[in-house]
């Protein structure tokens, strides 16, 4: 019997530099091996966020401090370890190690024995999973990852002119390292796709999926339960030898995914954002082998384009007016469960309904569960951290930005569908944003697409949010339009400053109320005091100088 399916690794880990150690991950990944010169730290973590807690560097948001923290040091690999115990009969199953995210490159070891070299984890924007059943052992296990810093034209983590890059460019194991530990078979990717009855507009359709993997060498057969609500869904199956099938619960087969008076999940100020339940389970004999569980929302999203050529949504059926703002992380990406919850409630308090990530898609899913309870809709994509020069470290295409070259539009094809399987069963996201200032290239926009039909058809992409049309010349010298899909029909046009009211009742070219506009602003503001006081010192305060 499986008492956890599923454990996080987050605390009891180290880190030191590679130029603090010699030995290699073979060594290191030993009981023998002693950290006891590492700091300590937990995951999700960034080498400098560990550092600063360690108090080798003061506040890097007071003052000027951060000039003082020198970056050579993070132009080297960093090793994170840390060591876990695994019960006898843990150990006896089929165990699996998950990392979410790590920045930029890693080599992977365990209990002395290379899993993955950096050329396999290649990316801030993977996610891998690998199976360790062979590897370890009952009792104390140990696990050493080299952490291999991004390099200029690498597409990473970025901030793009929101904020100053951080000295270590955020290199660190910056999302959850886990176990999922199964008997044989493992439930993957589950997804729920919901539909609204266009006949009878409070009734919807469901179809649920999930992969199943077999681990084992042999044909094994069992019964897969899916629970939600007062609603139960069975289905026996048989899994060839290392055989991964998707099995679906489609409403034909099964009429209890036909709901009469289903509970939608509505965006804020229009409606409940109800969230229901669902549990899996996969049963071999007289065992299970696996459980998952998610929430999902019975929700359907479409896009239009109105008379005036002007993008917009509706969430089941009905128009939304879309009051959003931009979204970034702490710049040393620290943010805490409490604080993200202040932060949705500062979003609810401005009488906003609409959060747009860029380029930072958070450090686990607990923004997104915060967004599907409140009710608040999600703009998630690529930041144009990689679409100019100075941010990405390399020359770019005027249209297409950097991800030019195939094995470019490998790496970000298959970031960009890993990301989705971690994120699609959030009713929030109601749009992906696969391009910022430039839209992609035709042959990555043609990879989007199979990725979308394959996992995810559920929702409407943005090519760009650079203009509709970019007739303007604003962001690019050239028009942002698709070959593949045409205009956003959306635009990028400001105001970034104070503007009079009278500017939004015009309808011109380079301004007015019309349309969806995916920036614009009243200019910078002033801090409260409080702030200003704890992030300069008091002989800096006043006059203003090179401090501010």
């Amino acid at each position: 019997m499986i008492a956890n399916y599923k454990r996080e690794l987050s605390n009891n880990w180290q880190i030191q530099s590679s130029e603090k150690i010699t030995p290699g991950g073979g060594e290191i990944s030993c009981a023998e091996y002693s950290a006891i010169s590492w700091f300590p730290t937990n995951v999700p973590s960034t080498v400098l966020a560990t550092l600063v807690k360690n108090k080798q560097y003061q506040d890097p948001y007071f003052g000027t401090n951060m000039k003082g923290i020198p970056q050579e040091q993070f132009k080297v690999p960093w090793w994170y370890r840390t060591e876990f115990e695994l019960s006898k009969t843990e150990a006896n199953n089929t165990i699996l190690l998950s990392f979410d995210g790590i920045n930029y490159r890693a080599s992977i070891w365990i209990n002395g024995k290379q899993l993955a070299t950096s050329k396999i984890y290649n990316g801030a924007f993977r996610r891998i999973k690998l199976d360790i059943s062979n590897n370890i052992v009952s009792g104390n296990n140990i696990l050493a990852i080299e952490v291999i810093p991004p390099e200029p034209g690498d597409f990473s983590i970025g901030f793009v002119d929101w904020n100053v890059d951080p000295p270590d460019r955020n290199m660190g194991i910056f999302r959850g390292v886990s176990l999922h530990i199964n008997g044989g078979i493992s439930i993957e990717n589950p997804f729920v796709d919901t539909k609204i009855n266009r006949d009878n507009s409070n009734d919807a359709v469901l179809c649920l999926s999930t992969e199943l993997v077999n681990h084992t060498g042999e044909a094994i057969s069992g019964v897969l339960t899916g629970v939600f609500d007062n609603i139960q869904l069975k289905k026996s199956l048989t899994l060839s030898p290392a055989e991964r099938a998707t099995v679906v619960f489609r409403p034909d087969e099964f009429p209890e995914l036909n709901i009469k008076d289903a509970k939608f999940w509505w965006p804020y100020q229009i409606g409940e954002p109800d969230l229901h339940n669902l549990k899996l389970s996969l049963d071999i004999d007289n065992y299970t082998s696996d459980i998952q569980q998610l929430k999902f929302g019975i929700r359907e999203v479409e896009d239009y384009v109105n008379e005036a050529g002007h993008r917009g949504f509706k969430i089941n059926g009905k128009k939304v007016l879309i009051k959003g703002a931009g979204w970034t992380d702490d710049l040393f990406l620290q943010d805490t469960h409490e604080s993200l919850e202040d932060q949705i409630s500062y979003v609810k308090q401005m009488n906003l309904n609409c959060i747009r990530l860029e380029g930072f898609w958070g450090k686990d899913q607990k923004l997104y569960d915060l967004c599907d309870q409140a009710g608040i809709l999600m703009i998630v994509g690529w930041s144009c951290h990689w679409e100019h020069e100075e941010y990405l470290g390399k020359p770019v295409d005027p249209l297409y930005g950097g991800v030019t070259e195939v094995d470019e539009i490998e790496l970000i094809s298959r970031s960009w569908e890993e990301q989705i399987l971690w994120l699609r069963n959030h009713p929030a996201i109601f749009v992906w944003n696969v391009g910022s200032d430039m839209v992609p290239h035709p042959d990555l926009e043609r990879k989007y697409i199979e990725t979308f039909n394959k996992y995810d058809n559920t929702r409407p992409y943005l090519n760009s949010t650079g203009g509709v049309g970019s007739e303007q010349g604003i962001i690019t010298e050239v028009e942002v339009v698709s070959e593949i899909s045409g205009s956003s029909r959306v635009k990028m046009l400001g105001p970034y400053a104070y503007t009079p009211p009278v500017y939004w009742y015009t309808d011109k070219k380079l301004g007015g109320a019309y349309g969806f506009n995916t920036e614009t602003c009243p200019g910078a503001n002033i801090p409260p005091l409080d702030s200003i006081q704890k992030m300069i010192p008091s002989d800096h305060l006043w006059p203003i100088d090179e401090t501010w």
